[in-house]
C-alpha cells in the first residue's frame, strides 16, 4: 500500500505540472489528510487541487485501505515518509535543484 500511495502521488504531482519545490506541500498537506481518516477534509483538499474525479475517487480508496487498517499503518508509512524525506540521498537532491535554481 505505501508504494502504491507514493506512485500515485508522483504521479498526480507530475501530470499537475508542479516543480518539486510546489509539489511537496501538496503532497504532504493530501498525505497527511489521508491520514487524518476525513472524507470531508480530502474532499476539499482535492478540490482546491484540482483532482479529477477519478483522482479523487482513487485517493478515496486509498484513504478507505488508511482507515480500515488502524494507527498501525499510519504510524509504519509515516516513518517510511520521514525516512525517504529526511535520507542524504533526498536531501543532496534538494539542495543540488535549488542551487540550479539559483
Amino acid at each position: 500500500m505505501k508504494g502504491i500511495l507514493l506512485v500515485l502521488a508522483l504521479l498526480v504531482t507530475r501530470e499537475l505540472g508542479f516543480q518539486t519545490a510546489e509539489a511537496c506541500p501538496l503532497f504532504y498537506g493530501i498525505f497527511s489528510i489521508i491520514a487524518i481518516g476525513s472524507k470531508s477534509l480530502l474532499d476539499a483538499s482535492l478540490e482546491v487541487a484540482n483532482f479529477t474525479e477519478p483522482e479523487k475517487a482513487a485517493m478515496e480508496k486509498i484513504q478507505d485501505c488508511y482507515n480500515e487498517n488502524g494507527l498501525s499503518a499510519k504510524g509504519l508509512d509515516l516513518i517510511a515518509m520521514v525516512s525517504i524525506t529526511a535520507s542524504p540521498e533526498c536531501f543532496l537532491f534538494y539542495v543540488q535543484s535549488l542551487k540550479d535554481k539559483i
